[in-house]
């Protein structure tokens, strides 16, 4: 690395410097991380998808650029791999990244804003900048595939440490879990709805039983579909209770209607002939008078 073209009493690259060496003595078998060896700044990464998540077994390539007032500001992240979470080449928002600098301490490091990241992969994207939200499967299917080969980026000096770092992360990475197949999905849906059924069986077993329906001509003319749901109810036990007091209640009052039936014509006959009496006897008074005043009927006087 060409160390010289540095000043050594900077504090950001003092602070590099000492990261670079904590990184190549100390490992990991999640990540690895190395700056480029004419730009201490800027750092290719890589790491691997979370254990029991969809991106399990996945090799994620990015880069991190490095402020020159770091570690008092935050850097900058972008992956290069397609993985369903993030956008590729562009820059990600997150609470570690230059998007929140008022989240970000000095005292983290490259090594903590990539166990972070990690822990970012599996969660809620919640339309953050830079993020996605591919279905399970998607990310699955691209987590394979990104253990195939390295994504190709920037110049040769780029390219070789990003092929470095590939070959590394295959020596660590575990094999991909494999999704279960729709057969035995399909088997857990069919037990899990047959015990459902026995339960429901079991419970309308252990009720008690149900007197019989008297039947009744108002239901009987009702529509098919209201007698199927009407049958459906009758069998759930305490619903069929409700459905005979209703039929009890329709019976009662139905005699009543046909009496008031029965007494409105007679009301209204009685009143007819009442009109027609009254308009006679108005008539006969008419002519009467009309008589009585032309000297035609002088002995209607006697009437």
């Amino acid at each position: 690395m060409a160390e010289e073209k540095y000043n050594r009493r900077n504090t950001a690259v003092k602070r590099i410097l000492q990261e670079v060496k904590e990184m190549q003595s100390n490992p990991s078998d999640d990540f690895m991380s190395l700056p480029l060896e004419e730009n201490i700044f800027e750092w290719q990464f890589a790491i691997l998808g979370p254990r029991d998540s969809e991106f399990e077994g996945g090799i994620y390539h990015g880069r991190i650029q490095l402020p020159a007032d770091y570690p008092f500001k935050p850097p900058s992240f972008m992956l290069l791999t397609p993985n369903g979470r993030f956008e590729t080449q562009t820059k990600i928002c997150l609470s570690i990244s230059n998007h929140h600098p008022e989240h970000w301490q000095p005292s983290w490091s490259v090594r903590t804003a990539l166990v972070a990241l990690i822990a970012f992969m599996p969660t809620n994207p919640g339309g953050a900048l830079g993020s996605l939200d591919y279905p399970k499967g998607e990310r699955r299917q691209l987590a394979i595939k990104s253990r195939e080969t390295a994504p190709i980026y920037g110049n040769t000096e780029r390219q070789k440490l990003i092929n470095e770092i590939h070959q590394y992360m295959l020596s660590k990475v575990p094999a991909v879990p494999e999704l279960p197949p729709p057969a035995s999905i399909n088997e857990e849906t069919n037990s899990s709805i047959s015990e459902e059924a026995q339960q429901t069986n079991a419970s309308n077993n252990e009720a008690p039983p149900a007197e019989a329906v008297v039947p009744n001509p108002q239901v009987e003319g009702m529509a098919a579909e209201d007698m199927h749901e009407l049958r459906v109810d009758a069998a759930a036990g305490r619903l069929r209770l409700s459905f005979r007091a209703e039929v009890a209640v329709s019976r009662e009052t139905i005699p009543e209607r046909d009496s008031v039936r029965a007494q409105k014509p007679m009301t209204d006959r009685f009143f007819n002939w009442a009109a027609i009496g009254l308009v006679v006897a108005i008539v006969v008074l008419l002519v009467k008078k009309f008589l009585k005043s032309n000297g035609i009927a002088p002995y209607l006087d006697e009437l």
